[in-house]
């Protein structure tokens, strides 16, 4: 099956094959998309070009979102080939180390707003450069976390970012509804990534989770990408503004 057939599908924020983003990117090439990937910079590229060799894509586009005019270029090439976007996926975030390991108490103000801008903001930035390419309506898919509903251990600061993500997915599904974008927000259970490794004691998040889960399983980037393949799909033409976790069950636990 390819629900995806003839949709252009621009997937921001792939690091390596290991990356959610790439579990998103290789489930929209498999139904039938044609997926552009974006690399942060030079020495990322040589990783992300393995996932756009996997995928076939046509574009593969240098967006560091703290860089002037890389995002607007990168959406300029985009509508250059195609004339649209029908897919956006945002699965960018972070934060500085030492605000990161430490307690949000002791958050500095530096690094608060850096995380805010490339975290949040880039999600608005995108969504405002998406807009006038989704022409025929479309979907956009952001990346959050349980951390960002109730306080997880060692999540820190993150918690409090990814509660302004998901306000902000959710405004955004508000004001682009009329035009027939949809926006939603894929909340994955712990996973084992580069950027899950930078949370302190993250294998005992791991562990926890995978004891903690109904089916005592931990989830994969395929499955991931599977659920942001079925909400990218005309099919789920009536889902926006909506949490979807893909954690086997894990946030229905006390």
């Amino acid at each position: 099956m390819t629900p995806l057939a003839g949709k252009i599908a621009l997937v921001v924020g792939v690091a390596n094959t290991h990356s959610i983003a790439a579990g998103c990117a290789m489930a929209f090439a498999e139904a039938g998309a044609d997926v552009t990937l974006t690399y942060a910079n030079d020495t990322a590229k040589p990783h992300v070009q393995s996932v756009a060799e996997a995928v076939g894509a046509a574009l593969l586009l240098p967006l560091d979102v703290e860089v002037d005019g890389q995002m607007e270029a990168a959406f300029a090439a985009v509508a250059e080939r195609w004339g649209r976007i029908d897919i956006l996926v945002h699965s960018i975030a972070f934060c500085s180390a030492d605000d990161l390991h430490g307690r949000v108490t002791d958050c500095s103000r530096a690094g608060f707003a850096q995380a805010m801008d490339v975290s949040v903001h880039s999600l608005i930035r995108v969504a405002r450069l998406a807009e006038p390419l989704m022409t025929r309506g479309g979907a956009i898919l952001t990346m959050t976390y349980y951390g960002g509903e109730k306080v997880v251990d060692h999540y820190n600061i993150m918690g409090p970012v990814k509660a302004a993500l998901e306000g902000t997915m959710r405004a955004l599904a508000v004001e682009l509804g009329p035009k027939g974008i949809r926006v939603n927000a894929l909340s994955p259970g712990p996973l084992k990534t580069r950027a899950g490794s930078g949370i302190a004691h993250f294998d005992e998040l791991i562990d926890a989770a995978r004891l903690r889960a109904p089916d005592q399983n931990l989830l994969t980037i395929e499955d991931v990408g599977y659920i942001a393949t079925m909400l990218a799909s005309d099919g789920a033409r009536g889902v926006s503004g909506v949490i979807a976790y893909v954690d086997g069950g894990l946030h229905v636990r006390a």
